[in-house]
């Protein structure tokens, strides 16, 4: 069994096929750039494999309600050029072969549930912190979905005291994303964040803002374990950091003993590395191949 899987970022795309184990067979990346030029070379590349679904986790927000006139549409996203793409019938015209949709970040939840650091787990949130911060949710053995897909790397914050940036989204200014993405460690210190020294200040107020977003998701979806992804989080420095700071937030109420003796063990790195969103597309794939659709 062959499955494609794309990981769609806003940066870069990565296309492969691996098989029902998810293990990657080929992979090739390359630069998001404007809608025709991306998606051609992604159909280039499977029209020299043979697959026999494809699963695709893509950068948003996207269209993911089946019924909708607009699904597999990249809908509202700022990226140039993107806003309003039929993505999936792109891919659908030119494969006849099951597939898989869904948001880059649900895609990786979905892998790290599958074959990663939550297999054998009924839930868990996955964040990547990168060029944008996006939140994928797996909830009672599925993808979660309402209206659209969870948005979480858009949710508020409370203000570091130390912070008088203003933020960077272009909708809501001082959000998550605004306050701890790439980007905003850039705009805010100068300097791209792997130059800054492990115990520069940005790494406490960093762990601030995404520790003050995992308190919420845990008071609120009590994941089995919470993924910490992306290139922000290379800095290892920051898992320490966060830690702890969840568990002050937390302040001792919730007494499940992965947090209170075990928090190590409870915010982690992808037990996929950094193949978490090509395996995760696998997974949606191989998904689709068996007609189960996981954001349902």
């Amino acid at each position: 069994m062959r499955i494609g899987g794309i990981e769609a970022g806003g940066t870069k795309f990565v296309c492969g096929v691996g098989n029902e184990q998810g293990e990657v067979v080929d992979s090739i990346s390359f630069p998001t750039e404007d809608p025709e030029t991306t998606l051609g070379k992604a159909i280039a590349y499977f029209k020299e494999k043979s697959v026999d679904a494809i699963g695709i986790g893509s950068f948003g927000p996207i269209d993911i309600r089946p019924g909708s006139p607009t699904y597999g549409y990249v809908t509202t996203t700022p990226k140039p050029g993107w806003g309003n793409v039929d993505f999936l019938g792109t891919l659908r015209r030119e494969f006849d072969v099951p597939y898989g949709w869904n948001t880059d970040v649900n895609a990786a939840a979905f892998g790290e549930a599958a074959w990663g650091a939550a297999k054998g787990l009924k839930s868990c949130l996955y964040y990547t912190v990168g060029t944008g911060i996006g939140i994928g949710v797996f909830l009672e053995g599925r993808l979660v979905q309402g209206l659209v897909h969870p948005e979480g790397g858009h949710m508020l914050t409370r203000r570091h005291p130390g912070d008088d940036f203003a933020g960077l989204c272009p909708y809501h200014g001082d959000c998550l994303e605004g306050m701890a993405s790439g980007p905003a460690i850039e705009a805010r210190w100068n300097v791209k964040g792997h130059e800054l020294p492990s115990n520069h200040p940005a790494w406490e107020m960093e762990a601030y803002y995404i520790a003050q977003s995992i308190t919420g998701a845990v008071l609120l979806n009590s994941p089995e374990k919470v993924i910490l992804g992306g290139g922000v989080m290379q800095q290892s420095q920051l898992f320490p950091l966060i830690r702890e700071a969840v568990k002050a937030n937390l302040n001792g109420y919730v007494s499940a003993s992965e947090i209170v003796e075990r928090m190590d063990e409870y915010i982690v790195p992808p037990g996929l590395g950094q193949q978490a969103g090509l395996c995760g597309a696998f997974a949606l794939g191989l998904a689709a191949l068996q007609s189960q659709v996981p954001s349902l």
